[in-house]
């Protein structure tokens, strides 16, 4: 018998639209990644502060946003998966695996997550870590069925990494649209998927997935621009946002969060959501 997942679902999302804030990428084993997160137990206390709709994080740092008593922090999403294509020097051997195989969602259960979440990286010349993603999809599609957890899926069509060293989104609608649509075809509850290049093709990523579609931020960029593109995707049907290095390496994490969450909850558009950051 399936449980629904409609109840952690809706600890996720105020109004159909989400605001997660991304702050596992210790599990990329990438130094740059880690700018801003190196005193963990301040960054979230900060986030929580902040009140995102959502957290994103590993096991090994879930405790610190579990353990706080507060009845209205963000809810917990947990990555369940790592993998070693971040790197600006391309692996001998290139690999994406659960961090449980056998259990894979047993943390999750643990720390009351709301949700969980798995790569789906499509790299060029890489097959077998395709392959390994698949299978991890499978195993925790299972587990996830049998708890009533819901599955987020991370479709990543990326560049090879000789173009501009360490693997880069590659925002060709097509091959997004492509990769999201088996996203979907594989059971996703929600889909965490790459802008496209040009943000008014992105309501067909919307339209293959047939599930709620948050938008994936990626590196670091110009907070207006940022806010500029997020309302064209916004407007294009997404219902939401996973962003991190845009949040936590911003000299002010708080104010962009409170930014974002103007576009989501309450229709700000971009140069609404500039004037909200800009108070603080």
């Amino acid at each position: 018998m399936k449980i629904s997942p409609k109840a952690r679902m809706n600890r996720l999302f105020t109004n159909g639209g989400c605001l997660d804030v991304a702050i596992d990428h210790g599990v990329c084993n990438e130094s740059s990644f880690m700018v801003g997160l190196e005193d963990m137990p301040r960054v979230v206390d900060a986030l929580i502060r902040a009140k995102p709709d959502a957290i994103q994080m590993a096991y090994g740092q879930a405790d610190l946003l579990q353990s706080r008593p507060e009845k209205d922090k963000p809810a917990l999403v947990m990555r369940l998966d790592m993998g070693n294509p971040y790197n600006a020097t391309r692996h001998r051997v290139m690999w994406s695996m659960l961090q449980n195989a056998d259990e894979p969602i047993i943390g999750a259960l643990e720390m009351d997550a709301a949700c969980v979440v798995v790569n789906l990286f499509m790299l060029p010349d890489e097959p077998e870590m395709f392959r390994q993603c698949v299978e991890n999809i499978s195993r925790v599609r299972a587990a996830c069925h049998r708890y009533g957890m819901p599955l987020m899926i991370e479709p990543l069509v990326m560049l090879p990494n000789e173009l501009r060293g360490g693997y880069q989104v590659d925002g060709d609608a097509e091959k997004i649209v492509t990769l999201v649509r088996l996203a979907a075809e594989m059971g996703a509850d929600i889909i965490k998927a790459d802008p496209t290049s040009d943000p008014n093709e992105f309501h067909r990523v919307v339209e293959a997935a047939r599930v709620p579609v948050l938008v994936r931020g990626g590196g670091k960029e110009d907070l207006k621009t940022v806010l500029r593109k997020s309302a064209a995707l916004l407007a294009q049907g997404a219902k939401g946002m996973v962003y991190g290095r845009n949040i936590y390496q911003h000299e002010n994490p708080g104010a962009v969060v409170r930014a974002l969450m103007a576009m989501i909850h309450d229709g700000a558009d971009g140069d609404a959501a500039w004037d909200v950051y800009n108070r603080g």
